[in-house]
Order: C-alpha cells, then structure tokens, then sequence
C-alpha cells in the first residue's frame, strides 16, 4: 500500500480538473444563445488546459519516489453519519495519473476535431456543454478516492452518454439507442450500488484505502459477492457479455462521440474499476475467474461482429467490444496482467479515437452515408484521412512496430502465463482482427468507387485532419514509449502489482506465431474484399455471417430473457394490484359503508325508539347476570 501524500503544490489543483470542464458546461448549457459563436472555443479551452495541467501533474509525480506518488486532496467531509463518514476526496496515483492523462490529451483532440464535424449543427453548442460534461464526470469517476465519490462519477458519465448518443433526438433511432444505453447500463449500476453497501457492512468504509487495506478480514465469500457485483457494473460500462447489446446502438450519436465513449471515456470505466478493486479480486478467486470468461466471450463476440457489419460505425463498435475483451481478460489474470490491461487500454484510446475520427471524416466526405458498401476508391482524394486510419488500423491489428502490437502482445504472452487455453483464444481473436479490420480498409479505399450519385468525397478541414495525423503519431510511437522509455510496468506496480510470469513457449516464438496469425487473416480479408469486387446490396450469407448482421442475436435474447419476462411480470403485477390489493382496499369501504348504511337506519331521532334500545339492552344485562349467577 503506497503512502497517502498530503496534495500540495500542483496536486492541490486536483479539484480544478473536474471544475474546468464542469464549469464549461454549465456555462453553455445555461448560457442560452449568447453562447452559440464562442461556446464551443470555450468548451475547446478547458479541456486544453486540462489536458496541459495533467502534463505538468505528470512531471511533478515523476520526480518523485516510487512509493510516494499517491496524492489525496482532502476537499471537505461529504457523508457524516455516527461513525461513518465519506470525504469528497481526490486522490491521485500512477493508476489515476495515465487516466487523466488519456482522458484529457485525446479528449481535447476530439473537442478540436468536433469544431468541423459539428460546424453546420445549430445545436452544437449544447453538443459541446455535454462533451463538456462527459469528460467532468469521467475524471470524478478516476480521481475519486472513495467508492462512493466514484458513483457519483459513474452515474454521471451514464447521464452524459444518454444526453450524447441521444443529442440528435429527432431521429427515432437516436432516441430509442439513448433509452437502451442508459437502461442496460442502470442494471450494471446495480451491481456497484449493491458493492458498495457490502462494503459498508463489511468494513464499515467505502474509501479505497480502508477496503484495501481489510480485504485480509473478510471471508472469500464476501470478497467473491463484491468481485462479481463489481464485474457487473464492468460489464454495463464497458459493454461486456451479456449487457453489451447497448454500444452498436451508441453509433446513433455524432461520430465525436463513439470516439470519445469508445477511446478515453466510458468503456474504459469497467476496466479502471477491476484494476482499481485489484486487491478484491486477487483475495476472490472465483471472481478473478469470471473476468477472463467474461472477456474471453465478448472478445469474440465483438471480433465476430465486426467481421460482418456493413456500417463502418458498428463494425468499430464490435472491434472496441472485442479489444475491451483483451483488456478485461488482462485484469482478471491478476498481478501478472493488471499492468497489461492498462497499457493496451492507453494505446486502445488512441488508435481507436484516431479509427473513429477517421470514420467521421469518411462520412463527412459521403454525406453521412455510414455504408462500407457504398464507399470504395477513396485513397487517393482522402490522403491524409487514408494515411491516419490505415496506420491506426496497423496499429490495432498488432504489427510492428505499431503501438497495438506492443500492447496486445503483451496480453498474449500474460494470457499463456496463466492458461494455454485462454492464450489461444487471445490468438485465434487476433487473427480475426487482422480479417476485419483489413475488410474495412478495402471496402472504404481500395476497389471500386461505389458512391451514391450526390456523392462528392472530398478531404476534410485542417480541423479535422490535424487531430488525426497527432492520433496517428501515437498509435505509432506510444507503444515503445510506455514500454521502453516510460517502463509502464515499473510505473504502474506500485499501485496494481506486478508479476512476471513463465511460458513454455519462447517469447519470440509466440510473437511471430501471433503476427503470422494477423497476417494470415488480413490476407483472407484482403483477398475477399480487395481483389473481389463488392456487391453494393448486400449478399445473403451464410449462418454465421447473418448471426453476426444480427449482433449473435444479443437483443432477441435480451427480449427473451429480460423484456418479455419483464412484460409478463408487469402485467402480472397489474393484475395482482387491481384484482387483490385494490380488490381488498375496495372490498373494506364497501364492507364499512354498507354496515354504516345500515347502522343508519336505527338513528332515526325519536326519543321513543332509542328509550326503548336502552330498555331491550338493559333486560339484557340483568338476563346475562342472573344466567352468570345461577351457573
């Protein structure tokens, strides 16, 4: 457990992270249209100076100790109740420090990027007070030094995602894709509530220092119930098997957007929370275990998805399911992957924002036409749009000496540290992440132009093209910076643990088997897709393909399991209120009313009648006695 510093000098701007951006916020949303010209510049500056403070955070951190870079800025007593008690609490560590650093840097890239993609929309300055607001809550969410505080962050980045995926409302589908977001993610909210209170009943404490360090005090099957509540909440954020069927319906948001919830922001919240609970899981091993699965699943799901979805959009969405799968599995291999997760998760946000900025300025050029099918030919008038997205696709495929190769290699070679079988599949899914990806290139660049006749494509501004040629530059050369020069397992072992592993097989040998892998899938995607030409309808396919279209089915199975139980179970519940609970409500004042309708008749107001009652009650009284008497 590292020292707790007190924060002075820079760290004591830790609140001013969170603040910047917030105040951004409320002054577009509020500021009504006085806002529209300069609101978006604005929004632009205070995540520019975010991302220049976290840098100089970064610095300071670095000229200290490796056992004294944890900082706690101590705001004031939040929860007081008896002898509980929450502070609102920043802290910062090397865990926090390379989230807010990505948060930040690429968060201020797709606000620049935003200033062209969102130039015609009359309601971008809104669209900019929620960005705004996103990036807010997602630093509260990694800054908070309490389970707590980092609720309050995590609901946060839900409600800005809905505002976001739903900010062209207009549209049906924009609607109902906000409503499906915000609802599946409530179900994983339910699980980090629920962790929260058994850890108040456990410890007496929700502050990560306190929960950490009584983790040795609980039973196993504490720590398992909190491991798996936990898992829950990382499956809603980061779209994990079985709530994952929200992120494709994401793509209904401006592209800055996908990019921002995809690279820095939301889905990479589930895995800062496993990394962060590392003490949790490594003490529930049970729980431990249900993290590889649960990435071991969803990492094909999204990988198979990708491979068959025509929308550009979605086949990026199905590639972030999948390469969120690597990160997950990385954190559930414990000391041995926790650092790996993390580095493919920086590198991640990077080329990833770079693919969907580059998505953007290939729709931007299409007239929002999302449709691979209907692309084709674009390389030479796209240059720089091209250039960017092929190298960040390299990038993500894992060649060398791309920043993705560094990253997702490193996960590989953890994964056949614990379990043959789970390094395999890390394999097997590389393979088909060099198929899909390469697809993807062929069908936007390569081939024939297949454009709709009012297609005029065009490069995009300098705007636009300036943040993706920097992404570019970092999924080319972040890799071997985190790991050569940065050391990101040194940097990063005091706070998660680090433990170097043992593999049968060679670590070149497994390396040049992956990349022959990758290779031998981008050839079969290169043949199909480049070399043949592309039916604009879409063909039929066969079984699997058409599963895939279908996202494997995910929402019929949620109809199934969730929605139509849920129906049925409101229904019911209908029924039981009105038959039995308003049936016994209603069965008791008619039962009173007629018994006082009745008892009404006998107040008929004549002294004759009630002197009478008083005679028959009294004859009563005196038979009862003498009955008692002679017994």
């Amino acid at each position: 457990m590292q020292e707790l510093m007190p924060a002075t000098g820079v760290f004591s701007l830790l609140w001013l992270l969170i603040a910047l951006p917030l105040a951004g916020s409320a002054i577009l949303l509020l500021g009504g249209r006085m806002t529209n010209k300069w609101g978006p510049y604005l929004a632009v500056s205070t995540i520019v100076i975010d991302a220049l403070l976290a840098i100089w955070m970064l610095v300071e951190m670095m000229g200290q100790g490796a056992e004294e870079r944890t900082f706690n800025d101590n705001i004031y007593s939040w929860v007081f109740a008896g002898t509980f008690k929450v502070d609102m609490a920043f802290q910062l560590d090397q865990l926090s420090m390379v989230f807010v650093l990505l948060i930040t840097i690429v968060g201020a890239l797709i606000h620049i990027y935003s200033l062209g993609y969102m130039s015609h929309d009359p309601d971008r300055r809104k669209f900019f007070g929620f960005l705004n607001l996103f990036v807010a809550a997602m630093l509260l969410l990694v800054l908070a030094n309490n389970y707590l505080l980092m609720y309050v962050g995590w609901e946060g980045v839900g409600l800005a995602s809905y505002l976001l995926i739903g900010f062209w409302q207009y549209k049906p589908s924009a609607a109902a894709a906000a409503k499906k977001a915000f609802i599946i993610n409530r179900v994983g909210d339910v699980g980090l509530s629920l962790a929260i209170m058994v850890m108040f009943v456990t410890f007496g404490s929700v502050s990560f220092e306190d929960v950490f360090g009584s983790t040795g005090q609980a039973s196993e099957g504490t720590l398992t119930a909190i491991g798996l509540l936990l898992l829950l909440a990382a499956c809603g954020k980061s779209a994990q098997f079985p709530l994952q069927a929200w992120l494709l319906d994401a793509m209904e948001g401006p592209t800055p957007v996908s990019a921002l919830i995809h690279a820095a922001t939301m889905v990479t919240a589930g895995v800062y929370l496993i990394t962060r609970s590392n003490a949790i899981f490594d003490a529930a091993a049970w729980a431990a275990t249900a993290v590889v699965v649960i990435g071991v699943i969803t990492m094909f799901m999204g990988a198979i998805i990708g491979c068959a979805k025509d929308d550009i959009k979605k086949s990026l969405a199905g590639s972030t399911m999948s390469q969120i799968g690597y990160m997950v599995i990385a954190a559930g291999l414990g000391p041995v992957g926790y650092v790996f997760a993390i580095f493919h998760l920086l590198t991640h946000g990077v080329f990833k924002a770079g693919l969907f900025l580059g998505a953007g300025s290939v729709m931007h050029a299409m007239k929002d036409n999302v449709n691979m099918r209907r692309y084709g030919a674009l390389r030479a008038l796209m240059v720089v749009t091209f250039g960017t997205f092929l190298v960040c696709t390299l990038s993500i495929m894992g060649i060398p000496p791309f920043s993705g190769f560094w990253s997702k290699d490193s996960i590989v070679h953890a994964a056949f540290e614990s379990s043959n079988l789970v390094g395999i599949c890390t394999v097997l899914a590389a393979g088909i992440t060099g198929f899909y990806m390469t697809r993807m290139v062929a069908m936007t660049f390569y081939g024939k132009a297949r454009w709709e006749d009012d297609a005029h494509p065009h490069e995009s501004p300098a705007v636009m093209t300036i943040p993706l040629i920097i992404l570019a530059i970092g999924a080319t050369f972040l890799g071997m910076a985190l790991l050569f020069w940065g050391n990101i397992e040194t940097w990063l072992e005091p706070v998660v643990g680090f433990e170097e592993g043992h593999v049968a097989i060679p670590e070149l040998l497994l390396m040049a088997i992956t990349l022959a892998v990758v290779l031998i899938g981008a050839a079969i995607g290169w043949i199909q897709y480049a070399r043949r030409e592309v039916p604009v309808t879409e063909p039929h396919g066969n079984l699997l393909t058409r599963a895939a279209r279908a996202e494997l089915y995910g929402n019929e199975i949620n109809d199934v399991l969730v929605v139509h139980p849920s129906f049925w179970l409101s229904r019911f519940l209908v029924w039981f209120d009105n038959a039995w609970v308003d049936g016994f409500v209603n069965s008791s004042a008619a039962a009173v009313g007629g018994l006082s309708g009745r008892m009404r008749k006998y107040q008929t107001g004549f002294i004759r009648s009630y002197a009478l009652s008083m005679l028959g009650g009294a004859i009563l009284v005196v038979v009862a006695l003498v009955l008692v008497r002679l017994s």
